[in-house]
C-alpha cells in the first residue's frame, strides 16, 4: 500500500508505514476462535498472521506531528527472525519522500512504548551510540506508561526495549504527559486504557471534522467486534468499555479511525449493524 493522504479540515494527514512483522494469529484475537479470525487473516504455517507498521505524519497550519514510530532499524537479528519484521519502505524514507526532513517533525507521539509502537524513536549510528532519530521533536509520553516500562512484569519485559525510549530523557526531548492532554491546536492524547494501563489515543480535530487514532485499542479493522481483543491486553475488560465509549462517539460524530496495524487499510469509519459494530475502509 501506497501513502495515503487525507484532508481533515486546514490539516493534511498521511498514512505512512514503517515495514510489516508477523504475530500469532491466536494471541492477536484472544478468544476468539480461529474458526472465526482466519475468515479475516490467513496464518502461515507457524500460525502468524501478517501486521502493518502504520504511522500517521499530521501536517496542521504551525506543526508537523507523527504518530507511532513502528518497529525501527536496532531490532537484534534472533527478534527480526522470530517476528519476521520486513521494514520495507521504511518510516523516515516514506517521511522524505513526501519532501520533510527529521528535523522537521515537531511532536512525537507514542501511544505506548512497546517496542512495534516506538522503535523508530531512536537509531544507532556508526559509532554504535543510539540517537534521537527526530532530534528537534518532543516525544509525548504518557507519565506513567513510562515508569511502567521501566518496572515490567516477568509477562511483559519482552515487549518494553529500553533503548527505544529512555536515551529520549537524556537529550531533554521527552514531555510527559498525565491523561488527556491537547498537544497542538486540534490534535489532543486521550487515555485509552486495556492494552496497557496508560496507553493513550489521539484525536484530530479541525473544522468540524474529526480523526481517532486507534493505537493498539483497536489494532485491525478485523478487531473492530467487541469481544475481539487480544491476548497481549493487560485488560481486556478495560479495553472492552474502552471500544465502547469510543464506537459511540466516533458513530455519533462521524470519526474516521485509523489503524496501527491493518495491513490493507489506513482509515475506516465504524457503523452499528443491529448488535455489531462494522468498519466501512474510507479513502479519498
Amino acid at each position: 500500500m501506497k501513502t495515503e493522504k487525507l484532508v481533515i479540515g486546514s490539516f493534511e494527514i498521511y498514512g505512512l508505514r514503517d515495514g510489516y512483522f508477523y504475530l500469532d494469529g491466536g494471541a492477536m484475537f484472544g478468544i476468539v476462535p480461529k474458526t472465526l479470525w482466519q475468515k479475516s487473516y490467513s496464518a502461515d504455517r507457524q500460525n502468524r498472521i501478517k501486521l502493518s507498521l502504520n504511522s500517521l505524519l499530521i501536517q496542521t497550519k504551525k506543526d508537523l506531528i507523527l504518530i507511532e514510530t513502528g518497529i525501527g532499524t536496532k531490532l537484534d537479528p534472533k527478534l527480526l527472525e522470530i517476528y519476521a519484521v520486513k521494514t520495507k519502505p521504511g518510516l523516515v524514507s516514506s517521511i522524505r519522500k513526501l519532501g520533510f526532513n527529521v528535523k522537521d517533525v515537531n511532536f512525537v507521539i507514542n501511544t505506548h512504548l512497546h517496542f512495534d509502537h516506538c522503535g523508530g524513536n531512536t537509531y544507532k549510528n556508526e559509532k554504535g551510540e543510539i540517537l534521537p532519530t527526530f532530534p528537534k521533536a518532543k516525544y509525548i509520553i504518557q507519565k506513567e506508561e513510562w515508569t511502567h516500562a521501566l518496572h515490567p512484569s516477568e509477562r511483559e519485559k519482552a515487549s518494553y526495549l529500553k533503548e527505544n525510549f529512555l536515551p529520549l530523557e537524556k537529550y531533554g526531548l521527552v514531555w510527559f504527559v498525565e491523561g488527556n492532554k491537547e498537544i497542538s491546536d486540534g490534535v489532543e492524547v486521550v487515555l485509552a486504557p486495556g492494552h496497557t494501563s496508560f496507553h493513550q489515543c489521539v484525536k484530530v480535530q479541525s473544522q468540524g471534522k474529526i480523526l481517532f487514532f486507534l493505537g493498539d485499542l483497536v489494532p485491525t479493522s478485523a478487531h473492530i467486534g467487541l469481544p475481539y481483543i487480544m491476548s497481549y491486553d493487560l485488560f481486556p475488560l478495560d479495553t472492552l468499555k474502552t471500544k465502547k465509549k469510543y464506537y459511540e462517539k466516533a458513530i455519533e460524530e462521524d470519526w474516521i479511525v485509523a489503524f496501527n496495524h491493518d495491513p490493507d487499510y489506513y482509515f475506516g469509519k465504524i457503523k452499528k449493524e443491529g448488535e455489531k459494530y462494522k468498519i466501512k475502509p474510507y479513502s479519498t
